[in-house]
């Protein structure tokens, strides 16, 4: 799960995390009032939407008087913004965050996250804040610095100390670097956080380190046991087919293809993905049933997927083990008759009832093809969706 950013320093300040002072706003007059609050020479106005690049997307600007703060957050508020990670579509902006404005004399970059390679917890500082840290792996790769922490032993002072004198910090900054960063291992550890980064992490003009900018995601299997994190989700942000998915308990990802996936397992769904992809195809969605999946869950399934108007043709993709096969294939039949599902539709499936399954969609009428193996299955979805399109 994702948040905001203005949600994310909330929590940085609770740690004891160094953030600039602001406040939020959905209207431009209260970006004015809170510019006016702030009372600073310079406030910046950012946009609050989940997604990087927002500076260069015209999402970030500056403001040297609140009425200026009210202009600029008039001309963000209702954008539809587009950068790199928000996809061709955008991302609409409801709020800004008036935050003040800070003496910058250096941006770096700091982020926590889990090495899963190594089985240990991995800081991974650069000397080049404000990039995103993949294209400065590439490009400068003796400009990223990674130390690993065993989760046995925790954090301990000589890992800051490492990375501060690293980054070039002098030894009063060192000391705070300290402070800093066992802030946010703790807020990772005890937040169930999967990542926490801070891009840029600045030293101002007067030596102090503060998180100019700041990402969070929580792991979603530990929301149970984070009531307070659940309560900063954004629907507004999330697809809307993804929202969806939660509600009825399906693991639903969108992606950019042609050819829609119903499947029962996390591995059957990413391999199912994988010979799409191998066979020539382009996968439309992640789309898993789960092992309980019944006859309702089975047309449920069906409607998230065919909301996606790039769907040519689906893969029903069913291992039985907990759910039976006869169970979902008379879901099938049920979905595919009641919604009129007219694309082109491959389905395969294999343990438990599979027979008895296989004879239910034989009898059903129904204009689909059987396949026995996986490869088989993928060949024979790329062709139709192919077809479908007239490539």
């Amino acid at each position: 799960m994702n948040i905001h950013e203005y949600q994310a320093k909330a929590l940085l300040r609770a740690y004891g995390v160094g953030v600039p002072e602001g406040k939020l706003a959905t209207t431009p007059a209260e970006a004015e009032v809170a510019a006016r609050a702030l009372d600073c020479d310079v406030v910046v106005v950012k946009a609050q939407v989940h997604a990087g690049g927002r500076g260069k997307a015209g999402g970030i600007k500056l403001a040297r008087s609140a009425a200026e703060a009210k202009k600029v957050a008039s001309e963000i508020l209702g954008m539809t913004l587009h950068s790199h990670q928000t996809g061709p579509e955008g991302k609409i902006v409801h709020k800004v965050y008036v935050e003040a404005g800070s003496d910058i004399a250096r941006e770096l970059y700091l982020a926590i996250l889990l090495d899963r390679a190594a089985e240990k917890f991995a800081l991974i500082a650069s000397t080049e804040g404000g990039m995103e840290i993949e294209e400065v792996a590439e490009r400068a790769p003796e400009k990223v610095l990674t130390v690993h922490v065993d989760p046995a032993l925790g954090l301990q002072p000589f890992h800051a100390r490492r990375i501060g004198f690293w980054l070039g910090l002098d030894p009063a900054q060192v000391k705070k670097f300290e402070v800093f960063l066992s802030g946010l291992f703790r807020l990772y550890l005890e937040r169930d956080a999967s990542l926490v980064e801070i891009n840029p992490l600045v030293v101002t003009e007067q030596g102090e380190l503060l998180a100019l900018d700041a990402k969070l995601n929580f792991d979603d299997n530990a929301l149970y046991r984070q009531a307070e994190i659940r309560d900063l989700r954004d629907p507004e942000e999330e697809d809307p087919r993804e929202r969806e998915a939660k509600e009825i308990d399906l693991a639903y990802v969108g992606l950019e293809g042609d050819i829609g996936c119903m499947v029962n397992g996390a591995g059957l769904a990413m391999a199912t993905l994988d010979m799409i992809q191998l066979s020539g195809g382009r996968p439309a969605n992640f789309l898993d049933a789960g092992g309980g999946a019944d006859k309702e869950k089975v047309k449920q399934a069906f409607k998230l997927i065919l909301r996606d108007p790039a769907v040519r043709a689906i893969l029903v993709n069913i291992f039985g083990g907990i759910v039976r096969c006869d169970l979902i294939a008379e879901g099938v039949v049920a979905a595919a008759s009641e919604l009129g599902v007219k694309v082109p539709l491959v389905v395969r499936l294999q343990g438990t009832n599979a027979r008895e399954g296989r004879e239910i969609l034989a009898k059903s009428g129904l204009n689909l093809t059987p396949a026995e193996t996986l490869a088989e299955a993928a060949e024979k979805i790329v062709t139709a969706a192919r077809a479908a399109t007239g490539s």
